[in-house]
């Protein structure tokens, strides 16, 4: 319970925190920070399409924000999770319209195991094993892997082999009926999606705090030489740690596809799996935490259309807030580190 209220704590005094400094901005620049919070509510929750809407939002960024959790509980940074997104996004929608005949009990299911396990692939076996076996910096590995997935995706859509025939717009065909996942609520985008990411956070969190090799995949996070002087496999579990996160950004992409867009643009583009690494920092990683940190985010985006329009606040005023939740969040773990510096300092000092 204690260890609970603390993972709370943090994240609930950086969003106060950034409420208060982002008041302080609009003060400064002239503008009503009460007008323009009530406004930026009411976009996202004032009414049932709103909140419809928001939901949707978050969809995806629960999904994203879950992959990029598990690879930080494990000491790994998947910068990458916005190329695992198209990766995803690419092979749900080829298999939405390429198969046809199939029952939507099938279909879906099909489209949205494939888009994981490509999205696993995208991210474990290039990123995994040249971490693992290498040493290779998977910062750097996941972000240029992000990079080639995305104009990969270009060069499918642009008088490519998914650009839709006698078309002349770059864009892929729609997919097939029994591949769309229905909307919940009638003139919104949100889908029965918001079910499936739900579900994924419930798994995530039993896998990573119920089953062994979740215990296994944070100990390696926590200190590998200790780990493996246990007996861990520590560069199985970093492989299948970034295979995981890949797989759940690539189940976040198709889940889009099959239940919003139905079709890929090429002029699509989504910043989901970037805004799911302030996702899973705000949530200090923890999966239940993640689907009320996206909810969160999704409703500074959706919220602050609204707050332009009627408190005549720039709608950027949101993404001003989004970064000062980020400094403040991240401002706390620097604090740490340098507190767990001075104590290591102090205790050798007090050896010698």
């Amino acid at each position: 319970m204690k260890n609970l209220l603390k993972e709370l704590y943090i994240p609930v005094v950086a969003v106060l925190i950034a409420i208060i400094v982002g008041s302080i901005i609009m003060l400064i620049t002239g503008f009503n920070p009460i007008t323009a919070y009530i406004s930026l509510f009411i976009g996202a929750f004032g009414s049932v399409k709103n909140i419809a809407n928001t939901l949707a939002a978050a969809v995806p960024l629960i999904l994203t924000g879950l992959g990029v959790a598990i690879s930080f509980k494990a000491g790994l940074f998947n910068i990458g999770a916005e190329g695992q997104y198209w990766i995803g996004a690419i092979v749900g929608v080829w298999i939405g319209y390429s198969f046809t005949g199939l029952p939507w009990y099938i279909h879906i299911p099909f489209a949205l195991i494939a888009a994981m396990i490509a999205g696993g692939l995208w991210a474990g076996l290039i990123p995994g094993l040249a971490k693992a076996y290498t040493g290779a910096n998977e910062v750097i590995t996941t972000m240029m892997m992000s990079y080639i997935a995305i104009y990969f995706s270009h060069f499918l859509l642009e008088f490519g082999p998914m650009m839709e025939k006698g078309g002349t717009i770059p864009q892929s065909p729609v997919i097939k009926e029994s591949a769309v996942i229905p909307f919940l609520i009638q003139n919104t985008q949100l889908s029965y999606g918001i079910f499936i990411a739900l579900a994924a956070a419930i798994f995530v969190y039993w896998l990573m705090f119920k089953t062994t090799w979740g215990f296994e995949m944070r100990a390696v996070g926590y200190n590998q030489r200790a780990a493996r002087y246990a007996g861990m496999n520590v560069p199985l579990n970093m492989v299948l740690s970034l295979g995981l996160s890949g797989a759940f950004a690539g189940l976040a992409g198709a889940v889009q596809m099959l239940g919003v867009q139905h079709r890929l643009y090429d002029s699509f583009t989504s910043g989901y799996g970037y805004t799911a690494i302030v996702v899973a920092l705000l949530a200090n990683n923890n999966p239940i935490g993640v689907i009320f940190a996206a909810i969160l985010f999704a409703a500074l985006g959706t919220g602050s259309q609204y707050m332009q329009l009627n408190a005549q606040v720039p709608g950027q005023m949101a993404d001003v807030i989004t970064g000062l939740i980020v400094f403040f969040v991240a401002a706390h773990r620097v604090a740490e580190v340098i507190k767990g510096m001075f104590a290591k300092k102090q205790k050798k000092e007090a050896e010698a």
